[in-house]
């Protein structure tokens, strides 16, 4: 288990390494997603993969992951400089346009995106953002196919593309003093912007009340408790609540960690992205640990990276990741600044 340090991270670090840890969880998953564990023992040895491959064109490339997330970080921004904080419609209709910038990135279009493209925007003037990283076919159906800005996706797809990407509200949430109930209900409705199961937008409102609670300085097991009551308010929770209580079990048993990992399945969906990524964060020695643990299984590999990554580096801070990652992590600067500009958020 992690014992964390004489002196907790500052804040700032806290912000700073919850992004920068999740896109290094996604960078290092990116090679590997889609392989079966075999394949990765068999190409990399054990324990699998420990640094990042080539993928993409390079060395440290992020994926879809990561650039929905610095999107939906564009999103939150954008609230906070309409002053409207504890709007939820306006969070639904400045998180979908900024979503309709990133599928313009991806080469797709839909109703709204002409309007998106006048407004300024730093993330689709980054030239390395209109790259295909393997977007989910559902996060790319739902926005070509909204009629209304931040109408709810009207689909029944649980795939983890809604979780992945909602880390930034707990930032913002911890930021600007929101309510638990507050914060689970953000993350909940700009997930349920391209996934209409449940399960596939409920882990959003749990991500984000995790990582709040974690920028606080709880700690991960005062998360999941808190987040697991909130859910119980919820109508289509059980499938969430199973999974996640699974995980924590799991992490208090001698259950050996490959063999714990896929009884919590593989991560395409969303209830399993998360419970191995709160499993690999309950577990971890050190953050690397926790990480390499989330990448290295049969599934969605760099999902579940990036979400293990979220939350230890919203526990540990920025000083607990491996330099080497960081050195080669593609738009460290980016994403760092961008971690910098949700915790300015709190003295604005």
């Amino acid at each position: 288990m992690y014992e964390p340090p004489l002196l907790p991270p500052t804040p700032l670090s806290r912000y700073r390494g919850c992004l920068l840890a999740g896109a290094c969880g996604d960078a290092l998953g990116a090679r590997v997603e889609f392989w079966r564990r075999t394949q990765i023992i068999e190409q990399f040895g054990e324990p699998g993969i420990t640094e990042f491959w080539p993928a993409y064109g390079h060395v440290g490339a992020i994926t879809d992951d990561t650039q929905m997330t610095l999107f939906t970080v564009e999103g939150l921004l954008a609230v906070e400089a309409l002053q409207a904080v504890r709007n939820i419609d306006v969070y639904r209709q400045v998180g979908a346009a900024a979503l309709q910038r990133w599928l313009i990135t991806q080469g797709g279009r839909s109703a709204l995106t002409e309007a998106v493209q006048t407004g300024e925007s730093n993330l689709l003037a980054e030239p390395a953002l209109h790259h295909r990283r393997a977007p989910g076919n559902t996060c790319l159906s739902a926005l070509r196919e909204m009629k209304l800005m931040g109408e709810r996706a009207v689909n029944n797809s649980k795939g983890c593309g809604g979780v992945m990407r909602m880390a930034p509200v707990g930032l913002f949430g911890a930021c600007h003093g929101l309510e638990p109930r507050e914060t689970f209900t953000l993350g909940k409705e700009l997930a349920w912007l391209t996934h209409g199961h449940p399960s596939g937008y409920l882990t959003g409102g749990v991500l984000a009340v995790l990582i709040q609670r974690l920028v606080e300085g709880g700690s991960l097991e005062e998360g999941l408790t808190l987040s697991l009551a909130l859910l119980n308010d919820e109508n289509g929770h059980p499938e969430t609540r199973d999974a996640l209580q699974h995980a924590w079990r799991l992490a208090g048993t001698a259950t050996p960690y490959p063999e714990a990992i896929a009884t919590l399945g593989e991560g395409w969906v969303a209830e399993e992205a998360l419970a191995i990524a709160v499993y690999c964060a309950l577990v971890a020695e050190d953050l690397r640990h926790g990480v390499v643990l989330a990448v290295n299984h049969d599934g969605d590999s760099d999902s579940t990276g990036a979400i293990a990554g979220n939350l230890l580096g919203a526990m540990q801070g920025e000083t607990a990741i491996t330099d080497r990652w960081l050195a080669e992590l593609e738009l460290r600067e980016m994403i760092a600044g961008m971690g910098e500009a949700l915790h300015g958020g709190a003295h604005a």
